[in-house]
């Protein structure tokens, strides 16, 4: 490339894909987006001036605007590309997100995505021919089937595409079946009088109804030194955790979490009951501010 290449032409444009941010880049030059943003994410008319851009327009996707193509088939919005390994560990988190797919793919559809430079993001650049099982595949899905090894001619992508489909719905399933659980929860023991009501004669069921009013698991529960207090653990999001409560209404006494006001010095944990405490942990989680004082293996 010759000093000639990178001298602007009057009112020069180019269209390129947008996902977010003032950094434009093309498979040569970076540019930085001056002025409006687009409105939406998509493929736009961009004016060039300098090292700077201006929005115009939406535009159509262009031929020959992405590079370094991959193929494969979409979980979500992520790839499966064609030349992964066989595996079986496969999980999402494991494959590229793929931005601005055409809006109503059905599953098992195989696709090319490419880049616009080098180490870019993976934009969708359309449907690619099928390799022949697809079809069984879906059916396989839509019977419920728990593999494809039946089908011939899998390739291992399509086969990490079935299985990664298979454990989102059946995530989805368990999400729904917890979900229904703790409504009808709700319904047995709706509100918080019932539940002190009922711990008076029932402490587990009374605390485990109590958790799962927060989105937690009830483990276990003990008689805590003081007569009047009880030892709980429950499991949140695959962590297992502990904390003190009073026998009668379930109000915490020691959260096992630091909930210290360092300004004041004020311990915030009898401001909680079993059913707030699993909310509070996971703002604490979210916030990055949780810090646990009592371990539980």
């Amino acid at each position: 490339m010759g000093y000639r290449d990178l001298l602007q032409v009057a009112d020069e444009t180019f269209v390129a894909p947008w996902i977010g941010g003032r950094t434009i880049r093309t498979p040569t030059r970076a540019f930085w987006l001056d002025g409006d943003e687009p409105s939406q994410h998509g493929w736009h008319r961009f004016l060039v001036a300098g090292r700077k851009v201006r929005w115009e327009a939406p535009a159509s996707p262009e031929p020959d605007v992405l590079h370094d193509i991959a193929r494969g088939y979409l979980v979500a919005d992520r790839l499966v590309p064609d030349d992964v390994g066989v595996r079986d560990d496969v999980a999402l988190a494991m494959f590229e997100r793929v931005h601005l797919i055409e809006p109503g793919l059905d599953r098992f559809v195989r696709i090319r995505a490419g880049r616009t430079c080098d180490g870019g993001p993976l934009i969708y650049d359309g449907q690619e021919l099928p390799l022949g099982p697809e079809d069984q595949v879906l059916q396989a899905y839509l019977d419920g089937e728990a593999s494809v090894d039946h089908i011939p001619g899998v390739a291992p992508s399509l086969d990490g595409t079935f299985r990664m489909e298979d454990w989102r719905r059946e995530t989805a399933k368990r999400i729904r079946l917890r979900d229904e659980r703790r409504r009808e929860l709700r319904r047995c023991f709706g509100d918080g009088a019932a539940r002190r009501a009922m711990a008076q004669v029932d402490f587990e069921t009374a605390a485990r109804t109590a958790l799962a009013v927060g989105g937690a698991h009830y483990l276990d529960h003990r008689s805590a030194p003081r007569g009047d207090e009880m030892v709980v653990r429950f499991c949140l999001d695959d962590e297992r955790f502990e904390c003190t409560c009073d026998a009668s209404t379930l109000r915490i006494i020691d959260s096992g979490i630091c909930l210290i006001d360092h300004e004041t010095e004020e311990r915030g944990d009898a401001y909680f009951t079993l059913e707030s405490l699993p909310g509070v942990i996971r703002q604490a989680q979210r916030e990055g501010r949780l810090v646990v004082f009592r371990h539980i293996e």
